[in-house]
């Protein structure tokens, strides 16, 4: 079951004195966007970034976005089929209007990959970061930079593993294919 995220935002009062703006409890999710930011520079008095994002996986142009990944173990014995685990990947991302985002991969049906820059923090369990020729098992403070490839993760451990992301929008690499 997906851990319950408190988000603490500051702000200013009229007098210009820091105080706690907003303290919330997120929806429950297992995808949780939790802060985005405009085209830059950044506006610390924009407050659409207080609104839930669940459902975008990419920031918007120019921006960022804040989101935490949660994925429990991989069960053993799956009985679907490739074709139908690229389905369910399909049926994914097109809920996070990122479908363009899959790439035609045999290796892994959740392979992805988004024109951002991500900065990923393994916060608990282990994660495997699947790509297109090898693998890296991360653990609780492993730091990632994933760089607009082509990548999946998988749950291989025991336990549920937690990790931060923030996606910054990025130029496309010229060797990107789709």
């Amino acid at each position: 079951m997906p851990s319950k995220i408190r988000r603490v935002v500051t702000g200013h009062d009229a007098q210009g004195k820091s105080i706690v703006f907003d303290d919330r409890v997120l929806p429950e999710a297992t995808r949780v966007g939790i802060w985005f930011t405009g085209p830059g520079p950044s506006k610390n008095d924009d407050d659409r970034a207080l609104e839930f994002h669940p459902t975008k996986l990419e920031p918007p142009p120019g921006g960022s976005t804040l989101r935490i990944n949660e994925a429990m173990p991989k069960q053993g014995g799956d009985s679907l089929s490739f074709a139908e685990k690229k389905q369910q990947a399909r049926q994914r991302f097109r809920s996070m209007d990122a479908e363009h985002c899959l790439v035609d991969s045999d290796r892994y049906a959740g392979m992805h990959r988004s024109k951002t820059t991500d900065y990923i923090l393994v916060l608990q369990g282990e994660l495997t970061l699947i790509l297109d020729d090898g693998e890296a098992v991360l653990k609780a403070g492993d730091v990632v930079i994933q760089r607009g490839t082509s990548h999946a993760w998988e749950n291989r451990g025991t336990a549920l593993a937690r990790w931060y992301v923030i996606m910054i929008d990025a130029e496309t690499h010229p060797h990107f294919r789709k």
